[in-house]
């Protein structure tokens, strides 16, 4: 089970940002703009969030083995969309279906992961997985530079492929099935969710290429919040809602969430710049500049599932905290001297950073999953999944919007270091929301009911 599902995971995780050794060649070869490039990643995560509660929901009602199936099937296929695409708008739409195949795939190996372990192994077998879907982001760069340089950018999606024919057949004839609680899908709420993200992540980006003062900017980020208020209205009046807002009664639960946001934020946003930055700045080709990421990239693989076991112990809250903040002094020392030195000068803050996000991404995911009730686990567990994609699209549009401000391209080290600043202060935010994750000692936090509409009235 925890293989695999630690396969799927792996694949959708891995393709958030695998694309980011190969910017700049695709920039050359499909002639994009900085804001073009974003899209690249954020149609992506994008579509990977607002599909996933949908999701979640069609898994606990049709079968969650099933529908996980479906789900690395539909990757697989928007996979070769995505190898075959000739411009970059093919190439956005196809990253878009590829996203929603990826909201299919998470939320469910989450979820028969959470089935199959109990509570006393559960922050083990999450910190593995964790590690894995944490190693494919942030190692994401160097497989996308090995495969950039040694074959093409296409390939990076062409690998997908096989791994989905073999992983169906697997899945089918090896995990058994599971159900949870008969829910309705929410279209209304999905859609609102939908044009409120799309709202304020389109008024990021488009204030950075046409300016903040230009009339649409404004427009964008003001109808994206008007419709987050008509979401969080709807989701309390549906009689069943995508995302239950009882379960934001639990201060963990909602700080688990926060916290978990913020980390994605500043994590996707500081892999878009790294390997940019190693290939304009140094002068690596796409290998090498993958592969200049490793130090961020191995801590991870060996501190995750470490952390893992340590949460079982001493409770989520000194992880989320501890790890957040090594993750924002990283990033501080990243901005503070990469424009100033030797590619050697850099190891040491990206062993830092990786630690920071080793430790704190398995336990913001065990407090958000464990301050659930035991029948909201695989919602509970699609919602944390959602959140944090959400991060990664507006950590991509914020520091990228931090990066056109400073100059771009034009002053690559200093948009640069800019950059790297405003992913060490939504670290930081994201460890003060994790204070008010429950601590282990004593009696857990209890979960609060969650009541529908029906049963308030």
């Amino acid at each position: 089970m925890l293989a695999l599902t630690g396969l799927g995971a792996f694949m959708v995780a891995l393709d958030a940002l695998v694309v980011a050794a190969a910017l700049t060649t695709i920039r050359r070869d499909l002639h994009a703009s900085v804001e073009a490039l974003e899209w690249t990643v954020n149609a992506y995560t994008l579509s990977f969030a607002v599909f996933m509660m949908p999701a979640a929901v069609i898994g606990e009602r049709w079968g969650r083995r099933r529908t996980y199936a479906a789900g690395l099937v539909l990757f697989t296929v928007a996979s070769i969309g995505c190898a075959s695409a000739s411009s970059v708008p093919v190439l956005v739409a196809t990253r878009a279906v590829q996203g929603a195949g990826a909201a299919v795939v998470m939320p469910l190996a989450m979820a028969l992961l959470g089935v199959a372990f109990g509570p006393e192994r559960r922050g083990w077998a999450i910190g593995v997985f964790s590690g894995l879907t944490g190693l494919a982001v942030l190692g994401g760069p160097v497989i996308g530079g090995v495969v950039t340089q040694g074959l093409a950018w296409q390939w990076i999606f062409w690998i997908n492929v096989p791994v989905g024919a073999v992983a169906v057949p697997l899945v089918l004839r090896r995990v058994s099935e599971s159900r949870g609680g008969a829910r309705r899908l929410d279209p209304g709420g999905m859609a609102l969710l939908t044009g409120a993200v799309f709202g304020v992540v389109w008024g990021v980006v488009r204030g950075a290429a046409v300016g903040w003062s230009s009339p649409e900017v404004p427009a964008a980020l003001v109808g994206g919040g008007l419709l987050l208020a008509a979401f969080v209205a709807w989701e309390r009046r549906a009689a069943q809602p995508m995302v239950p807002m009882g379960l934001f009664r639990s201060r963990s639960f909602t700080a688990a969430n926060a916290a978990g946001l913020l980390l994605t934020a500043a994590l996707y946003g500081a892999v878009f710049f790294n390997a940019q930055f190693m290939q304009v700045v140094f002068g690596s080709g796409p290998l090498v500049a993958g592969l200049r990421l490793l130090p961020w990239t191995a801590t991870l693989f060996l501190v995750a599932p470490l952390a893992g076991r340590v949460v079982d112990r001493i409770g989520e809250r000194p992880l989320v905290v501890a790890g957040l903040t090594l993750q924002a002094v990283g990033m501080f020392w990243i901005g503070l001297v990469g424009s100033t030195t030797s590619y050697a000068g850099l190891v040491v803050p990206l062993m830092v950073a990786g630690c920071g996000v080793s430790m704190a991404m398995p336990a913001a995911q065990s407090a958000s999953v464990g301050a659930a009730p035991p029948e909201m686990v695989g919602i509970a567990s699609g919602l944390y999944a959602m959140t944090r994609q959400l991060g990664g699209v507006i950590g991509v549009a914020v520091l990228g919007a931090v990066f056109v401000g400073a100059g771009g391209y034009a002053s690559f080290p200093t948009a640069f270091a800019r950059a790297l600043v405003a992913g060490g202060v939504l670290s930081l935010l994201g460890a003060v929301a994790g204070l008010g994750v429950a601590s282990r000692r004593g009696p857990r936090e209890p979960a609060p009911a969650v009541r529908t509409a029906q049963e308030v009235g």
